[in-house]
């Protein structure tokens, strides 16, 4: 399978927003540009990560849609299984509620909540095991890739997690590339950037798995529906995780529609 004839994703990362009516508000809207314009399953796949408290009603919002939509959670516990922990949500809790992708690694969590290599790796190896999807974000600060090592440091990230995935568990990861200094800053890498690292990405992962050609590398950092075509026009970008630009249903339609177009 060649980069080309990888299915695309957008999934819509709401971080810490909306308030629950707002959110109704943006599934309702969502669906309903997806009545009016159907953007096939086949030609993109879609996602949504809601907060915690929001994702099985979410969940449950996005049944009568006229496609699938995913439901993504935004982390889960470095613990596995049930127990007393205290404002933990396991792997296990997630797939009990039929939550069947996770978020692991964003720079928010790295850096503002202390998620070191360890527990990324923690992470991981307990959403794998409970048989979850995860989509695995790595990026460079704007300092890193000013001292030349935004490579080195985006390709350890991804070393980083290599010993707790077995073989045939990397057809279950997606990578998400996501450039520190871009993320709600209005910053954007330049597509000519983005597609170089995603590049070095690619050929990174060849290197550890035989499921390197196969899996899907998205693109996230203020992706707009203004960039999304330019983006998504990019041979090795295979899709974008977006941050507030999914907080507007037509703004993530028309980035949907750019990368189902691919």
């Amino acid at each position: 399978m060649s980069s080309s004839t990888i299915t695309p994703w957008v999934v819509g990362n709401w971080k810490m927003n909306p308030m629950q009516a707002d959110a109704f508000q943006l599934i309702e809207e969502f669906k309903q540009l997806l009545q009016q314009q159907e953007i096939p399953s086949e030609r993109c796949h879609i996602g949504v990560a809601p907060t915690l408290i929001a994702l099985t009603n979410i969940q449950a919002q996005l049944k009568d849609a006229n496609r699938t939509i995913f439901t993504v959670a935004q982390d889960l516990s470095k613990v596995s299984g049930t127990g007393a922990y205290t404002g933990e949500v396991s792997a296990e809790l997630l797939r009990d509620s039929q939550i069947a992708f996770v978020l692991i690694g964003h720079s928010e969590r790295r850096e503002l909540f202390g998620d070191d290599a360890e527990t990324v790796k923690a992470k991981l190896h307990n959403a794998l095991n409970a048989d979850l999807k995860v989509i695995y974000c790595v990026g460079e600060s704007l300092e890193q890739r000013e001292q030349g090592v935004a490579e080195q440091v985006v390709l350890q990230q991804i070393c980083d997690i290599a010993s707790v995935v077995k073989t045939e568990q990397w057809q279950n990861i997606v990578i998400a590339y996501e450039p520190i200094w871009a993320i709600g800053t209005g910053k954007t890498a330049s597509p000519a950037d983005a597609q170089a690292m995603h590049v070095k990405i690619r050929e990174g992962l060849k290197q550890i798995t035989t499921w390197g050609a196969n899996i899907a590398i998205l693109y996230g950092g203020s992706v707009k529906a203004e960039n999304a075509v330019e983006l998504a026009a990019c041979p090795d970008i295979n899709g974008a995780l977006v941050g507030g630009a999914s907080l507007n249903a037509q703004s993530f339609y028309q980035i949907a529609s750019a990368f189902a177009q691919k």
